[in-house]
């Protein structure tokens, strides 16, 4: 398996790998002192040997393609910022649900909606979660019960306490 890091680092140890070898280490010795497998330092050798400086450079992890284009997804972000009522929905509330129906409808590409999290927090996006909130509720009746009721019926430290019946618990005072 790879390990993590940026290219730099990973060519970086590489050519300490091939450093070492010349000095006359053994592969085991510098695959401990790099902290590998002796079958990488190997590799790395005959890398060298085969297609010179060159051939020690990280080649980019293959992987599948992004099924959107960087145009489609923009267009997409384009899409998404008009919110969810104006593309059909009854609420302003973008599930990944309805964002992969979204894609599907206007690229014709199917994502699940699991991967549709991910897809928007590489566009960094992240998800968010409405506050319920009841459709009755009066604010400024809330702000004067916290101000009138709420000191009374709050417990404080000198009206509660814990109670033990330990002579050594401060609870038992």
């Amino acid at each position: 398996m790879r390990p993590k890091g940026s290219a730099d680092v990973l060519e970086d140890r590489r050519r300490r790998a091939i450093t070492l070898l010349r000095r006359g280490l053994s592969l085991n010795a510098v695959a401990r002192g790099l902290g590998c497998a002796a079958s990488s330092v190997m590799r790395w050798r005959n890398a060298l040997r085969r297609g010179g400086p060159e051939a020690l450079k990280v080649r980019p992890t293959p992987g599948r393609p992004p099924r959107l284009t960087p145009a489609q997804q923009q267009r997409l972000l384009r899409v998404l910022l008009k919110g969810a009522i104006a593309y059909g929905y009854r609420t302003e509330l973008w599930t990944t649900a309805r964002i992969a129906a979204a894609i599907e409808r206007t690229f014709g590409v199917q994502y699940h909606r699991d991967h549709v999290g991910r897809l928007m927090h590489q566009l960094d996006w992240s998800h968010q979660k409405p506050e319920a909130r009841a459709l009755e509720r009066d604010e400024a009746r809330i702000k004067q019960w916290i101000r009138r009721d709420w000191p009374r019926v709050k417990k404080t430290l000198h009206g509660w306490g814990p109670t033990s019946s330990s002579s050594t618990n401060r609870g038992s005072c």
